[in-house]
């Protein structure tokens, strides 16, 4: 876990990483991320034909695994005095290998900034998802948030 009494001494903690628990990426959940997005390929739902086909199974969708970041990386990042933490964007996602139905995948993150801003402190964060027994990672993605300061207390 990276901890910090603040956001503002997040800056002397930029390269310090974590290494979340695996967590398994069930059929179940990829089908109902199909359903929610409505992206019904065949290459996440038809174990029959998948098997047959480049992956040798049904593979998770590219975004459910983005989508997991926050399960992910849940407590990895440990700040005292935060009033909240805002989703600020990405700024670069590489999906790099599929992510088979059955799999263990997590998450290990490297603080990469912490810069100062009129509202809070924009922290960036490098995250690589593992798959365990993989050669390659899933993806790796560069995301951003926003801490919000709480107020000083008097």
């Amino acid at each position: 876990m990276i901890a910090a009494e603040s956001p503002a001494t997040l800056a002397g903690l930029v390269g310090a990483t974590a290494t979340g628990e695996w967590f398994e990426i069930t059929q179940e959940r990829i089908a109902a991320f199909a359903e929610a997005t409505e992206d019904r390929q065949w290459i996440h739902l038809d174990a029959e034909r998948a098997a047959s086909g480049p992956f040798g199974g049904t593979i998770a969708h590219g975004y459910l695994t983005l989508s997991l970041l926050p399960r992910l990386t849940e407590g990895l990042l440990q700040v005292g005095g935060v009033a909240m933490a805002v989703n600020y964007g990405l700024d670069k996602v590489r999906f790099l290998q599929p992510v088979l139905a059955g799999s263990r995948v997590r998450a290990v993150t490297e603080l990469a900034s912490a810069d100062e801003t009129p509202q809070g402190v924009r922290v960036g964060m490098r995250t690589t998802v593992e798959i365990d027994g993989g050669r390659k990672p899933a993806l790796i993605a560069e995301t951003l948030a926003l801490l919000v300061p709480a107020p000083a207390r008097e």
